[in-house]
């Protein structure tokens, strides 16, 4: 299927996505929990307390407040899992272990060993709950669970990259095609239409039209969460943790100097990330990802200073402008 075929089935029913760019660190120990409350900007004891919750999404910060990584954290039994972009894996996992000193926890990288299957769209849900055992009928934005599919034990979790329903299915490496396979003879069999195979430039795309930001484009250690607008991932309410003092005093002075916003752009040619935006002569910061969305056009994310933030502002790049426009781009679900 072409892109903008693959982007149209999902958004009106379910695409099946390879997601090999997507890493997995497992936690385990006695002292996983109070280790990790203090590594994260989330509250792990709350989670850990919780009767309903199961995941959040979280950042990890140096000691400035920047970010290292965004975290899809799941707890399950006495593991708890941290999802995020597999390149970035190595590095996330030195930084986490350089702060174990006498603390009972165990940082492994299991992404080999659980590969990622995405489930996206609105039908995605209904199309888990048919191939589920114990059948999952629903699962709150980021909580995770464990299941079977065609017998085989996976996990779940529930967030995706385009914006719409969506679920990550983690088998063991050697169950993964039978897993696929299973899902893809419910999808393919459904009364509601066939399940659309999904590739790596269409979820980018849908990615960029959502408005979510991602480690390595949007998000890296120049990066401060208020700048990618990344309040949700941070609990006001929580001890200490790896940057927490800056993100309290960037909080209190109630706004940064750049924001990430959506662009539209105007000219004869794609231009690339990165392409340095300017206002009035001035440079005023750069284009972070761009794609052609088949609905939308041609668009990008970016960041640009607070003062040109507001929407219809106009700012100029080599070969054409850009005009800031409100997220997402298109209509999208629940994501």
């Amino acid at each position: 299927m072409k892109i903008d075929e693959v982007i149209s089935a999902t958004r009106l029913g379910v695409g099946l996505f390879e997601l090999a760019d997507r890493g997995l660190l497992e936690v385990r120990g006695e002292d996983r929990v109070r280790w990790l409350d203090g590594m994260i900007s989330q509250d792990v004891q709350a989670l850990e307390d919780s009767k309903d919750d199961s995941g959040f999404y979280a950042l990890l910060l140096t000691n400035r407040g920047a970010i290292v990584a965004d975290l899809h954290v799941g707890r399950i039994g006495d593991a708890y899992y941290l999802e995020s972009l597999r390149s970035e894996i190595p590095g996330i996992r030195e930084a986490l272990e350089r702060f174990i000193i006498a603390d009972d926890v165990v940082v492994s990288d299991v992404s080999d060993e659980r590969p990622a299957i995405g489930l996206e769209g609105p039908k995605a849900a209904e199309l888990l709950a048919r191939v589920s055992s114990p059948r999952i009928a629903a699962l709150g934005h980021e909580c995770w669970a464990e299941t079977s599919i065609a017998g085989c034990s996976v996990l779940v979790a529930a967030f995706g990259f385009s914006g719409e329903t969506a679920f990550q299915i983690r088998p063991h490496a050697g169950d993964r095609d039978t897993v696929e396979a299973a899902i893809g003879e419910s999808g393919n069999s459904s009364d509601w239409g066939s399940l659309a195979p999904g590739s790596v430039e269409a979820l980018e795309t849908m990615r960029v039209e959502a408005g979510i930001a991602k480690l390595g484009s949007e998000l890296d250690g120049d990066v401060l969460p208020p700048e990618a607008r990344l309040e949700r991932a941070i609990s006001t309410s929580k001890g200490c943790y790896v940057g927490q003092e800056i993100v309290a005093r960037l909080r209190a002075r109630g706004q940064v100097n750049h924001l990430l916003v959506g662009l539209r752009l105007d000219a004869s040619a794609l231009p690339a990330a990165e392409a340095v935006l300017s206002f009035g002569g001035r440079v005023t910061g750069e284009l972070t990802s761009v794609t052609c969305s088949p609905t939308a056009g041609m668009i990008a994310l970016g960041y640009v200073r607070r003062e040109h933030a507001e929407i219809d502002t106009v700012v100029e790049f080599d070969g054409g402008r850009a005009t800031v426009s409100a997220l997402p781009f298109v209509e999208v679900g629940s994501g």
